[in-house]
């Protein structure tokens, strides 16, 4: 017993021991920690701020794109994603559940309210070994009041995640160029938004600003504990852009293109709008376009084709062979040439007048340019020398970059090789331009000789300092005189006044004078040449208003557009610029001109006079005398005595003697009927529109009861007629 008794003794002294240094070395090691702070070198109390230190991101807001008045654009706006919460351990009190507590009834409510059915609602809520979910782009980038009446809903489990999408509140608006930013997520799931297109995407890094950071002690939801510090590290808000863009001049000017496009569905259209005293852009557009918010109808055009695209101008290039005509001093109003056909050598097929080198005989170089006549700009080629012409082509910036600091600006090409290059450069065949080359080649037309460079960005704005970056107008240079610009507004406001002006049936407006010039391009054939049809052109206007000092430069653009058989392709071009023009000039405030009354005048008896007396009394009047029979004396006259006439009418007048017939090419059927009448002839007339042929040969004696066949023809039968009746060849000129 005492041996067994002994040996518990020393059992208990050993296991004594080894609990008292087992306490020793934990009272130790529990002393140590409380004195250092430490365990194996790391301090507790980092580690233990570790446990419950949280951070989040503090968004960066991207900079707003405004109009020039302070219109948004385009901002960034909240948008919230939906949340499901499926693990039932979350939920703490019964009564206030946390977690989706009917999934059928949750599915039910929500289907209302995104774009998913009932039943695949209810199989996300139902997933197996899921403690969150969310459902996907049907649940995501949802506005606040979709918010708030789901909320109000009450459904156990189904919160929200904020965040911020681009919204672009015009819609439609300037799309190609404001283009559109959308989120983007990073390896690590975290999402910014990113410039992808246009000014969003040149500008991005301006824009978007740098996120900030906020660090704090938080529980296991994240929770701020009660007298917990926080670190914050303030974002950078990006930097808000004013553009040269007036969204109301926009809105004018997308509506027009809308109702263009829908009524004659063009292949394409393309408009800009600018200040010519500044070179500022204050509308652009083009069609096709898309939706910044959704992309729809990116897929047909992403590029911005006002700077990106080159194509030939046609005849709206005559605006600066006629600026450098007057500069040198070639043009001659008063002086004649013969209109029709130019030859440049014998070898080659001739320059023709767009009426199929018929012409309109031997005619003033004013009319010449009225009527957009190859012919006369090719004899003032002539006249100027092509080196001189070549200069002025350069000094306009033709062939060279805008620098209007979009992206993928184009240069065009200038064709100017070979003798027939040099000639069709004049009339706007061979050499390519873009939209906005024209624009800055214009501003010196309308801006007195001095030539700005296109800027679309008036100034940048940082929200943090209120640093203001404002751009300045830049001259890009100086062309021509001021004298030689006003010259040239005042010829081109002819073609859109004289009787035979191109654009006199299309671009007048009511109480502002426009100067500017038509243009009619074909358009090249990937296999070489050019296409043909009578669709098959570019049809444009260059023009600006008011003439005497133009506040406002528009060039338009429409492309293939679908026509009716009497209707011309100036048409659809001139649906845009006149109601855009018009409303515009209105909106800003530009008095209306005082436009003088057309004066009429009360026919007296001319048989009472001669007919040189005849003659001088009607010029006089503003009319045009037209006198058929080599007499001297006035016998009969149309319209006849009494009868009312308006200023530019033809009145016939019949003498004593031998009667001869009057070229009538051009006339109405009214003013032909007139000669018809007074020389008593069989009138046949075949067709409608302008007279385009006649029998009896201009100058030819005529007698009463003469049979007088007249062929009439609109402007639209007259081109069809010329694709009909001859081939289009490479050394042809453009279309007026």
């Amino acid at each position: 017993m005492n041996v067994q008794k002994k040996n518990r003794n020393i059992g208990a002294a050993l296991l004594f021991l080894i609990f008292g240094l087992l306490f020793f070395i934990l009272t130790v090691r529990f002393i140590t920690i409380q004195y250092t702070g430490e365990v194996k070198g790391q301090p507790l109390a980092s580690k233990a701020s570790q446990l419950y230190m949280r951070s989040d991101v503090l968004k960066a807001k991207r900079g707003t794109i405004y109009d020039r008045e302070g219109e948004v654009i385009a901002e960034d706006s909240a948008s919230y994603t939906l949340v499901a919460v499926l693990d039932e351990t979350l939920t703490t009190d019964q009564e206030n559940p946390n977690h989706v507590v009917d999934p059928r009834k949750t599915a039910a409510k929500l289907a209302d309210y995104i774009s998913l059915s009932e039943e695949e609602i209810y199989r996300l809520l139902t997933k197996e070994g899921r403690k969150q979910v969310e459902f996907g782009p049907a649940g995501r980038d949802l506005s606040h009041q979709v918010k708030e009446e789901i909320e109000n809903l009450d459904l156990p489990g189904i919160g929200f995640k904020k965040d911020t999408k681009r919204f672009y509140p015009n819609g439609v608006f300037a799309s190609h160029l404001i283009g559109y930013a959308q989120k983007e997520e990073a390896d690590d799931k975290s999402s910014k938004i990113t410039g992808q297109a246009g000014l969003e995407k040149s500008y991005d890094e301006m824009l978007k600003g740098e996120d900030g950071a906020i660090r704090y002690k938080g529980d296991v939801w994240n929770y701020i504990l009660p007298n917990s510090e926080k670190q914050i590290d303030e974002p950078k808000h990006g930097k808000d852009m004013y553009l040269t863009i007036d969204k109301k001049i926009q809105t004018f000017l997308e509506d027009a293109m809308n109702k263009v496009d829908r009524e004659y569905s063009p292949s394409k259209i393309l408009a800009v709008v600018a200040d010519p005293k500044t070179g500022a852009i204050v509308a652009m557009g083009q069609r096709p376009t898309y939706h910044p918010a959704t992309r729809e109808g990116i897929e047909k055009t992403w590029h911005n084709e006002v700077v990106e695209t080159t194509f030939e101008p046609g005849s709206t290039m005559k605006i600066f062979s006629l600026a450098a005509a007057v500069e040198e001093g070639v043009f001659n109003p008063n002086a004649k040439f013969k209109s029709g056909k130019y030859y440049l050598d014998k070898k080659q097929p001739p320059i023709n007048d767009h009426n199929q080198g018929r012409g309109w005989g031997t005619i003033t170089y004013l009319e010449g340019v009225q009527r957009s006549s190859n012919v006369a700009f090719a004899y003032l080629l002539e006249k100027m020398g092509t080196d001189k012409w070549k200069q002025y082509m350069d000094k306009f910036h033709f062939g060279k970059k805008t620098g209007i600091a979009l992206p993928n600006e184009a240069s065009g090409n200038i064709l100017y090789n070979w003798p027939i290059e040099k000639v069709t450069s004049v009339m706007g065949q061979g050499t390519t331009v873009t939209s906005m080359q024209m624009i800055q080649a214009a501003t010196a037309i309308a801006n007195d000789g001095k030539m700005m460079q296109p800027y679309v960005v008036d100034k940048i704005i940082d929200p943090a300092s209120g640093e203001v970056t404002k751009t300045k107008p830049q001259v890009s240079g100086q062309p021509i005189s001021p004298d030689t610009a006003i010259k040239v507004r005042d010829i081109l406001e002819t073609v859109i006044t004289s009787e035979h002006g191109t654009g006199r049936q299309f671009y007048q407006l009511d109480g502002y004078s426009v100067a500017g010039k038509t243009g009619t391009a074909q358009i090249a054939s990937p296999g070489g040449g050019y296409l043909t049809g009578r669709e098959n052109h570019i049809f444009s206007f260059l023009g600006m208003a008011p003439k005497e000092d133009p506040e406002l430069l528009m060039y338009v653009v429409v492309e293939k557009p679908k026509l009716e058989m009497d209707e011309n392709g100036a048409l659809p071009v001139s649906e845009i610029f006149k109601p855009v023009m018009q409303s515009s000039l209105q909106y800003l405030n530009i008095e209306p001109q005082k436009m003088e009354e057309t004066r009429v005048t009360e026919l007296p008896d001319l048989t009472k006079m001669t007919v040189q007396e005849a003659k001088d009394y009607l010029k006089e009047k503003g009319l045009s005398p037209v006198v058929i029979g080599n007499g001297d004396k006035v016998t009969d006259q149309s319209p006849k005595r009494k009868e009312t006439v308006m200023e530019g009418e033809k009145v016939v007048i019949r003498t004593n003697g031998k009667l001869s017939m009057p070229n009538v090419t051009g006339w109405s059927k009214r003013d032909v009927l007139k000669v018809a009448n007074l020389a008593e002839l069989q009138i046949n007339m075949v067709g409608t529109g302008y007279a385009t042929k006649q029998n009896i040969k201009p100058n030819a004696p005529i007698t009463p009861g003469e049979q007088l066949v007249v062929n009439f023809a609109t402007q639209t039968e007259i081109l069809e007629q010329q694709k009909a009746k001859k081939e289009v060849t490479d050394t042809e000129a453009p279309l007026n």
